[in-house]
């Protein structure tokens, strides 16, 4: 861990991040680099994507816990992860961390569709929709009849990016198949209004989707944003 710089602001968000071999360009949640302030980043080991995903390992809880606290010790105001998925933990890691945490992006979708008409929906793009279910949905507090999702988990470069763990990224590939993806679920649904990027790994496609389909585009940036504006708050200036 490189000294922080004593001139420098302490990091007020901490990042529990995936056991994952994944090149995180910036943009990528786990990318310090990605964010115009300071964060502090912590990989939870053994926090396979595997577990996580496909197999829903409760035992996975007890390291973030402690990677959490341990975050929090250091100085630290707030705490996220990188994988959406990390909604089943939510309740508890909050639970159990003095201090505001999300766990995921699709913590916005109640916002989000309250700055929708009623008849209007909201497109997911997500790394794995075969695994995301309705409890994950459930449990980020949104409304289920008014989401549309779509993966990327067949999608070879983003799969080769995210799940093969050689940790090569082919990012204007990568990004062509999630514009590609973007584009095909606001065809087949004009009902969306607004579109929620699940994936920790997909905000630096964000603004070619948006340009593609001419949305809001919400993701772990976003609203990481959020949080560090209500964290650190400035005086107005006359």
């Amino acid at each position: 861990m490189h000294a922080q710089n004593a001139t420098a602001p302490a990091p007020a968000i901490g990042i529990l991040a995936m056991d994952a071999r994944i090149e995180r360009i910036p943009g990528d949640v786990g990318n310090p680099a990605t964010f115009p302030f300071p964060v502090l980043c912590r990989t939870v080991a053994g926090a396979t994507l595997k577990r996580l995903i496909a197999e829903r390992d409760p035992s996975l809880l007890g390291p973030f816990i402690a990677a959490g606290r341990e975050l929090v010790r250091e100085g630290v105001k707030a705490l996220t992860t990188t994988c959406g998925f990390m909604i089943l933990f939510q309740e508890d890691l909050a639970r159990e961390i003095p201090v505001p945490v999300f766990t995921s992006s699709l913590l916005q979708l109640p916002f989000i569709e309250r700055t929708l008409r009623p008849q209007d929906r909201i497109g997911i793009l997500t790394a794995d929709a075969a695994n995301l279910t309705p409890e994950h949905l459930r449990r980020a507090g949104g409304d289920a009849g008014r989401l549309t999702v779509c993966g990327l988990e067949n999608e070879p470069f983003f799969r080769e990016a995210i799940f093969s763990g050689n940790g090569r990224l082919d990012a204007g590939n990568v990004a062509a198949e999630v514009v590609a993806q973007a584009r095909r679920m606001t065809t087949a649904d004009p009902a969306i209004r607004a579109v929620l990027l699940e994936c920790a790994n997909l905000p630096p496609y964000a603004a070619a989707v948006q340009r593609a389909v001419g949305l809001p585009v919400y993701d772990f940036v976003t609203m990481v944003h959020h949080v560090q504006s209500a964290l650190l708050r400035a005086p107005f200036r006359d």
